[in-house]
């Protein structure tokens, strides 16, 4: 079964001190870092690269960074991110019209595939053939390209269809406005994988915080597995 991982959205964080609050962020209990790459085209902002990833990734040589790559040609992008050090490349279905080949490339980069779909894309367009084939689903709790929004309840009903349909073995990421207030609803829906900005990066003890998303995800798998 899916095991909790609890990835902090460097969006959240002090971007003029990046590799630092990474480091910080890992010191005080974060598994992975949420990376997210914005192109300017498919979704209207425009963040980080595969430049920068090259930088955190040689100043914090441990890091797995969890790339959120909110572009229009998801293909494209790959070989860079990969050669910059990602581990985790997850690009959205609403971006491409076979997400197959995608994963593909991905995978002969030796890198983890995770595809997102964003509020308006019902769970069921997830297919069988796409959810064997990457390693993670995301589900948007609010629209793609920008932080700070408010969280989205209703788009857990996706988390909770894609693991009745699929089972509990495949991680399944929520990102979008994510924390300590509603992550009993995000872990039992079926969750495991927790991206959270600004209740992790502004929290006066980020460690206490981490502590409470992981103990919310375990517990939440824990009653599962005496279910089963």
């Amino acid at each position: 079964m899916a095991k909790a991982i609890i990835s902090p959205s460097v969006l959240a964080s002090d971007l003029s001190n990046l590799t630092a609050e990474c480091k910080r962020m890992i010191g005080q209990g974060a598994d992975w870092l949420h990376m997210d790459v914005m192109d300017g085209h498919f979704v209207p902002n425009i963040t980080m690269g595969a430049p920068i990833l090259t930088c955190v990734k040689k100043g914090v040589p441990d890091i797995f960074m969890d790339c959120h790559m909110m572009v229009a040609d998801p293909i494209k992008w790959v070989p860079a991110v990969a050669e910059a050090g990602g581990k985790l490349y997850t690009f959205h279905l609403e971006a491409v019209s076979d997400p197959l080949p995608v994963i593909e490339s991905i995978h002969s980069h030796h890198m983890l595939a995770g595809l997102a779909i964003s509020p308006q894309t019902p769970a069921s367009a997830i297919t069988p053939e796409a959810y064997a084939a990457a390693d993670m689903i995301l589900v948007m709790t609010v629209h793609p390209g920008k932080g700070g929004q408010k969280f989205m309840p209703e788009c857990l009903e996706k988390v909770k269809e894609l693991r009745e349909r699929f089972g509990w073995e495949k991680d399944v990421q929520v990102d979008g406005g994510v924390g300590p207030g509603n992550i009993c609803q995000c872990a039992q829906a079926g969750s495991n994988v927790i991206v959270a900005g600004t209740s992790v990066f502004s929290a006066d003890k980020p460690a206490e915080v981490i502590t409470t998303l992981r103990k919310a995800v375990d517990d939440a798998i824990a009653e599962r597995k005496q279910k089963q």
